[in-house]
Parts: C-alpha cells; sequence; structure tokens
C-alpha cells in the first residue's frame, strides 16, 4: 500500500469543513501533507479543527469576498510560507425556478462558484511553485440539464472552461490544473438542500434509480480522486476533468 503520497507538501482546501472537502482534508493528512482548510459555519469549522488536529490551520473564509481570500493566503504564506496543492472546493447551491431566481441569488451563486474560485487561483499564484496542483471542484451539472440549478450549472460549466483555460497558462510554470466532477454524493450540503422532506426523499430515489450504479457516491470516493490529482501520480494530467459519479451521466447526458 502506497502511503505518504503527499509528504512534505503543503496542501489548501476550500469549503474544507464537511463533505468532500472535509473527506478530503481527512485523506490527505494521512498520505503526509501540512494542511489548511476553510470554512463559513462556525461549528463546523470547529468540529473540523478538533478532529484534524492542531497542526492544521482553520481558517473562517468567505469564498466570494476578495479581501477575505488575500487575507487567507496571507495567513497560509505566514504560517507555512508556500503552497503546494491548492483544492477549490467551496461552493454554493440554491435550487429555484428561473422564475424565482432573484439578482441576490444569481449573484451569490456565480460569486461563489465563479468568481471566488478564479480570484482564488489568481492570489494564490505566488504561494505556488513548480510541479503545484490545483484542483477545482465542478458538478454533472456542467453538462447536463437540471431545470432548478440552471444558476449553478452554469457557474460549473464555467469552471470547466476555466480550468481547461488554465490548464494552458500555466503549465509553463509547471502548475497543473485539472478539475474533478461529482456526480450524486451522499454530502451535507445535498442533505441541506431546502426542500420539504418527501419531496427531498422523492428526488433522491429517482437519482438512485437512474444510476447504473443505484447509489450515492461518498465523499471519501472522491476524495480518493483528489489524491490523484493532488500527488504526483497525475504528473501528465493537465487540463482535464475526471468524472465521478457511477456512469450517472451516461444516461443522462442529453
Amino acid at each position: 500500500m502506497i502511503v505518504d503520497r503527499l509528504k512534505g507538501k503543503t496542501v489548501l482546501i476550500t469549503g474544507g469543513t464537511s463533505g468532500i472537502g472535509l473527506a478530503s482534508a481527512r485523506l490527505f493528512r494521512s498520505e503526509g501533507a501540512r494542511l489548511a482548510v476553510t470554512g463559513r459555519n462556525p461549528e463546523r469549522l470547529a468540529t473540523a479543527q478538533a478532529e484534524l488536529g492542531g497542526e492544521t490551520l482553520v481558517i473562517p473564509s468567505e469564498a466570494s469576498n476578495l479581501s477575505e481570500i488575500d487575507s487567507l493566503m496571507e495567513q497560509v504564506k505566514n504560517h507555512f510560507g508556500q503552497l503546494d496543492v491548492l483544492f477549490l472546493n467551496a461552493a454554493l447551491s440554491s435550487p429555484a425556478p428561473i422564475e424565482q431566481v432573484s439578482e441576490a441569488q444569481f449573484d451569490k451563486i456565480i460569486g461563489v462558484n465563479f468568481k471566488g474560485v478564479f480570484f482564488t487561483i489568481q492570489k494564490a499564484l505566488p504561494l505556488l511553485g513548480k510541479n503545484a496542483s490545483i484542483i477545482v471542484t465542478t458538478s454533472i451539472t456542467n453538462r447536463t440539464g437540471s431545470p432548478n440549478f440552471s444558476v449553478y450549472g452554469a457557474s460549473k460549466a464555467a469552471l470547466r472552461s476555466l480550468v481547461q483555460s488554465l490548464g494552458l497558462a500555466l503549465i509553463s510554470r509547471g502548475i497543473r490544473v485539472n478539475a474533478i466532477n461529482p456526480g450524486p454524493i451522499e454530502t451535507g450540503g445535498f442533505n441541506r438542500l431546502p426542500l420539504p422532506r418527501d419531496v427531498f426523499q422523492a428526488i433522491k430515489n429517482d437519482i438512485e434509480g437512474k444510476s447504473p450504479i443505484k447509489r450515492f457516491g461518498t465523499p471519501e470516493e472522491v476524495a480518493k480522486v483528489a489524491l490523484f490529482l493532488a500527488s504526483d501520480d497525475s504528473a501528465y494530467v493537465v487540463g482535464e476533468e475526471i468524472v465521478v459519479d457511477g456512469g450517472i451521466s451516461l444516461v443522462c447526458l442529453p
């Protein structure tokens, strides 16, 4: 069994206090990484700090706020000096039919899911050395129609394009940019969708019924793909989007 694949590497995970981010933090720590994670919810920040230990830098940070991104990078620089892996996992999903989407809701989703990712990468560049890896979490909604997730899906499609463009722009500096594209994953974020319980369960049952694997994925399964992209195992992978969805996009793509 290969261990210590991230030994000596410093990793920053945004949205790292729950779901895919926290599962990745656990796995990365077990593989020898020095960690910084961000989140917004005070309770989840405290829980993550207790679980990940005092050597992990747990930072409250709003993903769409540029001054907070500046502060985040300053704290990482002061604590670690540099970054080897930047995992951009913070995201916001607020489902609604098009008639009910407000300008504020639109701006908030785009601000966290696209603007925040772009400027976090921009502001992290001085800390990223040669052979660094940037990982972006997208979503299968960036390739499939999802009527109540139109803004969310569009924000993730923008990320898919960004990964391709920055993959080319940054590889000459030795920085690889790739994406993980999760399908239905059993996360706290999914379970917290603001839907009546019977509606939520009906949606979940429908998704599981359509999936070739007949179940949701786990955050730990996605984390293993993130580890591949974070480690030198993926040294020849540039500008790619790895789908982790149990095959559902094979049957749900238009």
